[in-house]
Order: C-alpha cells, then sequence, then structure tokens
C-alpha cells in the first residue's frame, strides 16, 4: 500500500476504512511535512481514551465534515497525533495500538516500548515484542 514503515521496520499497513482514516484519509498513517500534528498513532479508540481526549479539548466524537471526521465510537481504528496518545499514555488512559499500521515517525515522539505496552496486534516474529 505504501513505501513507509511501520515502527516494527516493516511496511506500513492500512489502519481502517470505516471510518476512513488517515491524515489524507486514504486509510493509513502516512505522514508529511503538512501533518505538523504527526497523526501516525494507528489506536483502536477506547472510552476512557476518547474521554480523556475530550477532557483535554481534543473532541474525537462529535463529527466534523468540514474535516472529512466522522466523529469516532469505541472500537474504531484511527491514526491519531502521536503527542495525544503519549500524553493520554501519561494519564493512563492509552488506546491500544496497532504496531504495523503505526508509522515509524511515532517514535520521534513516543517510545516504542509504551506502544509495544498497548499493542493489540502480534508480528510474525514475537521476538519483535
Amino acid at each position: 500500500m505504501t513505501h513507509e514503515l511501520n515502527v516494527l521496520g516493516t511496511p506500513l499497513e492500512e489502519c481502517g476504512t470505516d471510518p476512513i482514516t488517515g491524515f489524507t484519509r486514504e486509510g493509513c498513517c502516512t505522514t508529511g511535512p503538512e501533518d505538523v500534528g504527526s497523526h501516525t498513532v494507528c489506536a483502536v479508540v477506547t472510552e476512557a481514551f476518547l474521554a480523556h481526549q475530550r477532557a483535554v479539548g481534543n473532541d474525537l466524537t462529535t463529527p466534523r465534515p468540514e474535516h472529512r471526521f466522522p466523529g469516532l465510537v469505541p472500537g474504531d481504528r484511527w491514526c491519531v497525533v502521536a503527542a495525544r496518545w503519549g500524553q493520554a499514555y501519561e494519564a493512563g488512559a492509552a488506546a491500544p495500538v496497532v504496531l504495523a499500521s503505526t508509522h515509524a515517525r511515532a517514535l520521534d515522539v513516543v517510545p516504542l516500548a509504551w506502544l509495544r505496552e498497548h499493542a493489540v496486534d502480534v508480528p510474525d516474529s514475537p521476538g519483535d515484542l
């Protein structure tokens, strides 16, 4: 799908298409210079994560059609801003993470160890965990 790499060093996999996610709404957590927020963590959002984000001023549940944003519900897979995910981690409200779909650039913001703690996918080699 893309030549970009995930946090495991393998090709970045799709994060989600229902709803369609990604900074460019292509289903992947790809990034580039225009993505100043670094929407690079593929999270499976939970009620605790959504509530935390709402509490810190990042409402992810209200639809924003002007940004092609449907509003999220628990269970949705979404490319979230790496710093916001890290903020939730530090508050004890981190959402599960799909490592194969989390862009390697997320490591510029959050440690791989944090992402691994919340991994919901298992790489081909368990030694990669």
